[in-house]
């Protein structure tokens, strides 16, 4: 038997045991070190369900996520189906104020009938529409409190620009989603509410960055061609004779020094303007497209600089004749009229014909008129002084004229050329070759003929009617001295460049003051 014994290596007694088989080892002389196994530990107890608890508790957290999301899916489309219809309902609206009371009141019936072709709620409910969803206002930055009501806006309607429809003011209340989780939540009282605005308004006005003096304060007024005869008394607007030539750069109703200025195209009414935004570069595109970056021109004082510089911006001007000498302006953009013959004085249908493009300048009193501002009885006048006659326009009688902001779709009734006799005397003209094929007929109004017609070149064609009729601002003069000064727009004339514009003169005929409406540039959303 082997008897336990100690030695050196060992405190204790070497017995023949696993644990101590490393102690047995050294006891005889063996040097090498075992690892000990371990001692085996009892199993713990078992954990029944855990895994079920927790997969429950995740599988409830996503579907309160995943309900949430369908609620909040549903608020986002709703939004959706109410911006669209807010959208189209303010440029609607828009689109029909034209600084009248009736604009108003079309304006409202344009938003109702936009609104009218949407539905909402996944296109199951029709809009039910009220008027007091659609408010105006000058400008877009007008506090909401302060938009006012179509009964209000008609009180003003010169200043409404802009249109405002809000979903929250409709007879039902659209905005309204009834949730499912949200409810079981009790998240918000189970109900969530969303609503859509939308501004709209003019980005632009179809008036060229040219200003001139106004001949007269008076809109509208009678001449007295004939004494006793108001058969022939003819309507005369802010001193323009219908039918009759100006040079725009040798007009002054003051002063004996020609007066026009260029306005600042960015610079709206009642705002400060800048002396870069005078720079040809900046003005140039402008006078191409015959535009303004401004709602209107009217209801406040506009920034111009005295002196157009026509020899900077004449050739921007005859982009109207398909004349893109330089490429200073783009045919895409600023498309040539669908008729560029140009009507030179010394081919007119006038007999005896005229002598000046535009009739001759005249001074009196100390101050600069034409020849056809005279009233009847100056014996200076002659009929070549005239200029070429109705190239574009006719002469309306006075009879014919309505007091309204708009003039009828169709033109007011005008003088036959039988009336020039008694229309342009002294020393009348007579209209011989003057185009007959219809009693509103003008030169420009013709589509063929080698006389009246030129079509632009082929790459341009078709062109644009009316073109070369520039709506131009008549200030209230004279102007407040300074390089740079604020002026006031009596109205907007219209007139019709007979000929491409030189580097000093700028022929044009009047053509009667545009109406308002004529003058909307592109409506845009400002929201």
């Amino acid at each position: 038997m082997v008897r336990p014994r100690h030695d050196s290596f060992c405190q204790e007694p070497c017995v023949s045991s696993t644990v101590n088989i490393s102690c047995w080892i050294k006891s005889n002389g063996i040097h090498r070190q075992e690892k000990p196994v371990p001692a085996i530990r009892p199993p713990l107890p078992r954990q029944r369900g855990v895994i079920a608890l927790l997969l429950g508790a995740t599988l409830l957290g996503m579907l309160a996520v995943l309900g949430l999301a369908l609620d909040l899916a549903q608020l986002y489309n709703r939004k959706a189906e109410l911006q669209i219809m807010a959208d189209a309902a303010a440029i609607a609206a828009a689109r029909e104020l034209n600084g009248t009371a009736s604009g108003i009141d079309n304006a409202v019936a344009a938003a109702a009938t936009a609104a009218g072709k949407f539905t909402y709620r996944y296109n199951a409910l029709a809009v039910q529409w009220s008027n007091n969803a659609v408010r105006f206002a000058a400008t877009p930055a007008t506090p909401d409190d302060n938009w006012a009501d179509a009964a209000a806006a008609q009180g003003a309607p010169t200043r409404m620009l802009y249109a405002k429809v809000d979903t929250r003011q409709l007879a039902s209340d659209p905005g309204l989603v009834e949730t499912v989780f949200m409810r079981l939540g009790g998240v918000g009282g189970g109900d969530a509410e969303t609503a859509a605005r939308a501004v709209a308004g003019r980005a632009s006005t179809l008036v060229t960055p040219l200003a001139i003096c106004a001949q007269s304060a008076t809109p509208a007024a009678a001449r007295a061609n004939v004494s006793g005869n108001s058969g022939y008394n003819e309507l005369v607007e802010f001193g323009f004779r219908r039918g009759v030539a100006y040079d725009l750069m040798q007009l002054n109703p003051h002063d004996v020094t020609p007066a026009h200025y260029l306005i600042d195209p960015l610079a709206a009414p009642g705002t400060t303007g800048t002396a870069g935004d005078f720079a040809t570069a900046v003005v140039g595109p402008f006078v191409c497209t015959g535009q303004l970056a401004m709602p209107t021109v009217s209801g406040d004082k506009l920034t111009v600089q005295r002196g157009f510089p026509l020899l900077d911006l004449y050739r921007q001007l005859n982009s109207r004749f398909d004349d893109y000498t330089g490429k200073l302006c783009l045919a895409e953009t600023a498309p040539p009229d669908s008729n560029i013959k140009p009507f030179v004085y010394t081919t007119s249908w006038m007999a005896p014909a005229a002598a000046t493009q535009t009739a001759a300048t005249w001074i009196s009193g100390g101050k600069l008129w034409t020849r056809a501002d005279p009233l009847p009885g100056d014996a200076s006048n002659t009929a070549p002084q005239y200029g070429p006659l109705w190239a574009g326009a006719r002469a309306v009688p006075y009879s014919a004229y309505v007091a309204q902001p708009v003039e009828p779709a169709s033109g007011y009734s005008v003088f036959a050329t039988s009336a020039w006799s008694s229309l342009y005397t002294p020393g009348p003209p007579s209209a011989s070759g003057y185009p007959t094929n219809k009693s509103t007929a003008t030169p420009y109004s013709q589509t063929g003929g080698a006389s009246y017609f030129q079509a632009p070149s082929t790459p341009h064609l078709p062109g644009v009617a009316n073109r070369r009729v520039l709506n131009v601002a008549l200030l209230a003069c004279p102007v407040a001295a300074g390089a740079i000064a604020s002026a006031s727009v009596l109205g907007v004339g219209r007139f019709f460049m007979t000929v491409p514009a030189t580097s000093s003169s700028l022929s044009a005929e009047f053509a009667g003051v545009a109406p308002a409406a004529s003058l909307s540039g592109a409506v845009e959303l400002k929201r």
